[in-house]
């Protein structure tokens, strides 16, 4: 990732905080209008005279190549060093101009212009007179935010923030991201993504149809920011728990990366959201005369894996030090090209970060049940990608504290829509199952949960089901007589993990009710604390939410100022065991699992400094040595490229 540092000098206020190529290839400025515009240094580099231009084709043309030499300042910066960017002197010098700056998101601050600012980019009169602080502009926000009656009128109110005033959108998330982050990701998003067809007014993402394949690399080279260090990639065929949603999914994509912004501070124009669209199965859509993408059934896996390889290939050709996140594949497709591009600098969060977050509550949860850890029995309600992911980082834990591997894997019962994954149940199991497959059953079948829990006596119950309600009382309950039969003060972890709510195995009130108020909870979906009451006291329980963004961000940060070649296990392992030390002793005394949300950064920034150890330690690490050193270790590291709109509205150094 490119060192990132806003000059703020006086002498440098009539800068462009960007240089971004959308405004510079803005069709409604004229070649004279433009002329003026370029500094005779861009002219020079590109080679051409606007005023000779032909067409506004040639304009364009021109101007693009200006605007890309720009961006070379800090496209090759070196990790190591904290420089600072200055764009060359392309600033608008009319009205035009001014409305050009309005219209740049980047570069926007609205009623944050300072006096001088709004003469030298001729701003007067075109905003109100008032001068407002950032902070001033988040409480107009907030107060609109709460206006709005639903969760998708205030996630598109965010969404048309975001596309007007960059700063400003990262400081109202970054303040106040308890209340923001479920409507810019879980669980907004998934009725987002249902409905993202005919919520469309704008481009954030680049849409890649399979119809496309021979212009892969063209594609990528069209995105107007250079050198991005992060990619969130989804095809749209498993999309949270709502099946195969085609090219709609790509809002996963997007809300994912204003996550790793959020909460890890990586700059927003090194983010790059992408969509796979390779047809769709699902049937509304290709009914749907709104439907943005290819109106045709999904391809084969044959064509689909054909289609990824040159995906790939292409990524590596452009923009071979970026991160590739893989987002929602369908579950064969996942473990395929997670196993497939293992050599490659990518990761796949549904499998590799879910298990993370997951792996890192279950530390916790394990520490607070009063079970030893060799009576821990866990029972997987799911067993798809997110489910075996989650188990085999699981199964990785017991085997670091001495088990084999036998050991640690029967210590595992997963169940799916038919039942007790056995070897012998009569079907063809998946072969991402087959690694926890009992063969211990004595040929009997356990077709239903209840009867699993029967069989197993559990003290662990994990949901990765997507359906709602799946935790009944019965279930919950029978977890919590297994449990209790081990000895007095023994405590049930109960995890209803899938995402949104809506397909919650069961929400945080039943599982404190059933297990009367001894449950160690962590959801995927967040809840609010639940309080009870009686005759002699008032009790109240705080739930856990095991969001994958206390794993990823600081996982990519991590990958990505590691300058790593790869991402390995043992990354992702280390990112588990980061997270879980991250509690403070506030969090500690709540009997919480996971910090508090408002501490994401703080814990990004733990992940990312242990992942970058792991690195170097496994060889995987391309960052010198010395390059560490100077920066006084890899938690300064990490947290000196982490950026915060400050008080001026602009992204500057987190230290």
């Amino acid at each position: 990732m490119a060192a990132y540092s806003y000059s703020t000098s006086s002498s440098e206020l009539s800068t462009p905080r960007s240089s971004s190529p959308s405004s510079v290839l803005s069709r409604s400025s004229t070649a004279t209008t433009i002329s003026k515009r370029m500094s005779i240094s861009q002219r020079r580099i590109s080679g051409f005279d606007p005023m000779s231009a032909v067409n506004m084709d040639h304009v364009e043309a021109a101007m693009k190549a200006a605007a890309l030499d720009c961006f070379k300042g800090y496209a090759q910066n070196n990790y190591g060093t904290v420089q600072q960017y200055r764009t060359t002197d392309y600033v608008p010098k009319n009205s035009a101009g001014g409305y050009q700056v309005l219209r740049e998101p980047a570069w926007n601050k609205g009623t944050s212009f300072s006096p001088d600012e709004r003469i030298s980019k001729n701003l007067t009169g075109l905003i109100p007179h008032v001068l407002e602080s950032l902070e001033t502009q988040c409480q107009r926000a907030m107060r609109m935010i709460n206006s709005r009656g639903t969760n998708i009128d205030k996630y598109l109110y965010l969404s048309t923030l975001k596309q007007n005033n960059t700063d400003l959108f990262y400081r109202l998330l970054i303040d106040n991201v308890a209340q923001l982050m479920p409507l810019v990701y879980t669980p907004t998003i998934g009725d987002v993504c249902l409905q993202y067809s005919t919520l469309y007014t704008h481009p954030e993402a680049l849409y890649i149809s399979i119809k496309q394949r021979k212009s892969i690399a063209t594609i990528l080279r069209n995105w107007p920011y250079p050198d991005p260090s992060i990619a969130v990639v989804t095809d749209g065929s498993r999309i949270l728990g709502l099946g195969d949603l085609g090219v709609n999914g790509v809002g996963i994509s997007i809300g994912k990366l204003a996550l790793y912004t959020g909460a890890a501070g990586i700059h927003p124009e090194k983010t790059l959201p992408i969509v796979l669209d390779c047809g769709t199965a699902n049937e509304g859509n290709l009914r749907d005369p709104l439907y943005l993408g290819l109106r045709q059934k999904r391809v084969s896996p044959e064509v689909a894996l054909e289609f990824m390889d040159e995906f790939m290939a292409a990524v590596k050709e452009v923009y071979p030090n970026m991160l590739v996140q893989f987002e929602d594949f369908e579950t064969e497709k996942a473990f395929q090209y997670l196993e497939r591009y293992k050599q490659e600098k990518c990761f796949n969060d549904d499998i590799q970060g879910t298990g993370a977050v997951v792996l890192a509550g279950y530390m916790g949860a394990v520490n607070l049940s009063g079970v030893p850890i060799e009576d821990q029995r866990l029972v997987f309600m799911g067993a798809g990608s997110a489910g075996v992911g989650v188990a085999k980082q699981v199964m990785e834990f017991y085997t670091r504290r001495g088990l084999s591997e036998q050991q640690a894997r029967d210590k595992f019962w997963l169940v799916d829509t038919k039942g007790l994954v056995t070897k012998d149940r009569g079907d063809r199991l998946a072969e991402h199952k087959k690694i926890f497959a009992r063969s211990d059953n004595n040929g009997h079948q356990f077709s239903t949960l209840e009867a699993v829990i029967e069989y197993v006596k559990p003290t662990a119950l994990v949901g990765l089901t997507a359906t709602f309600g799946v935790f009944t009382e019965s279930v919950v309950r029978a977890l919590k007589v297994s449990v209790d039969a081990g000895g007095l003060g023994r405590r049930p972890i109960l995890f209803p993990l899938s995402n949104p709510l809506t397909k919650a195995e069961c929400t945080f009130e039943q599982a404190i009710t059933w297990t009367e108020g001894t449950a160690i909870f962590a959801s995927g979906s967040p809840f609010s604390p639940f309080t009870t009451k009686n005759v002699d006291s008032v009790t109240t329980y705080y739930p856990n939410q095991g969001n994958n963004v206390y794993v990823f961000p600081g996982l990519g940060l991590g990958a990505i100022l590691a300058k790593t070649s790869r991402v390995t296990d043992s990354m992702v392992y280390t990112s588990a065991a980061a997270l879980a030390g991250c509690l403070n002793s506030e969090e500690i005394r709540m009997g919480l699992i996971y910090p508090k949300i408002e501490r994401v950064r703080d814990a990004s920034v733990v992940v990312a400094r242990e992942v970058m150890k792991t690195a170097r330690r496994e060889g995987v690490s391309t960052l010198p040595e010395e390059t560490i050193l100077e920066k006084e270790g890899e938690g300064k590291h990490c947290r000196g490229f982490a950026r915060s709109p400050n008080d001026r509205g602009i992204f500057d150094l987190l230290l």
